[in-house]
C-alpha cells in the first residue's frame, strides 16, 4: 500500500508540473499572431477560398482534426462554410508520391495541383524543419500564397518563413503537440463565437 501511495504522489506531482508547463508555454505565445491567424482564416472562408493543412506524425493528426472542426463544427453554429482539406488525408496518394518520387515532395506536389490564388496553407511541425514542410512552404512563398505556421522547439525554417508564425518554445513533443491542438480549437471557437447565426446566438457551447 505504501508503494502505491508513493507512486500516486509521484503522479500527482508529475501531473501538476505537466499542466503548469503547458499553461506557462501557452501564456508565452503572442496573442497578436493568433489573432492575425484567426482573421486570415475568416477572410479566406468569407471569400470562398480554400484552406489547406499539413503536418507529419502527430501534427498530421492535428491537420486532419482541423478539417473535422472547421468543416462541420463551424457550420453548425454559424453561416460560415469553410472549404478545407488536409494534405495528409489521401493516404493512397501520399504512399504513391513517397514510393515513386520522394516523401519530401508529398505536400508540395499536392499544393501545385490544388492551391490557387487567395487560398492559404496551415503548416504544423514541431521542429519546423521537416523537408516536406520546407518544400511546400518554399512553393507557397514563390506563389505568394499566405501561410500560417505552428512550430515548437526552436521553430526552425517554419517559424522563420511563415507569413504568420505561432511558435511555442518547448522542447517536449507531447506538450508542443498539445499546444498546437489547443490553438486549433481556440481559433475555431473564437471564429464561431464572433460569427454566431441567429439560431445559435444564445448558445453557451463557447466561452464568450
Amino acid at each position: 500500500m505504501k508503494k502505491s501511495s508513493n507512486k500516486k504522489k509521484l503522479f500527482q506531482s508529475f501531473f501538476g508540473l505537466y499542466v503548469k508547463n503547458l499553461q506557462d508555454k501557452l501564456n508565452d505565445i503572442s496573442c497578436d499572431e493568433i489573432f492575425n491567424a484567426a482573421e486570415l482564416i475568416l477572410k479566406t472562408i468569407k471569400l470562398n477560398k480554400s484552406i489547406y493543412v499539413c503536418g507529419n506524425g502527430g501534427s498530421a493528426a492535428i491537420a486532419d482534426h482541423y478539417v473535422c472542426d472547421f468543416f462541420k463544427q463551424l457550420s453548425k453554429y454559424t453561416n460560415l462554410k469553410a472549404k478545407i482539406k488536409s494534405l495528409n488525408s489521401d493516404q493512397y496518394l501520399i504512399s504513391a508520391i513517397s514510393n515513386d518520387i520522394s516523401y519530401s515532395e508529398v505536400f508540395k506536389i499536392q499544393a501545385e495541383r490544388y492551391m490557387k490564388k487567395g487560398d492559404i496553407l496551415i503548416l504544423i511541425s514541431s521542429s519546423g524543419n521537416s523537408e516536406n514542410i520546407k518544400n511546400v512552404l518554399k512553393f507557397c512563398k514563390k506563389q505568394k500564397i499566405k501561410t500560417i505556421g505552428f512550430s515548437n522547439f526552436s521553430g526552425g525554417f517554419l517559424n522563420k518563413y511563415s507569413d504568420i508564425s505561432i511558435h511555442s518554445k518547448i522542447n517536449n513533443y507531447g506538450i508542443g503537440e498539445d499546444i498546437n491542438h489547443i490553438l486549433m480549437h481556440l481559433l475555431m471557437q473564437f471564429i464561431a463565437t464572433t460569427n454566431l447565426n441567429k439560431i445559435n446566438k444564445n448558445k453557451k457551447d463557447f466561452i464568450l
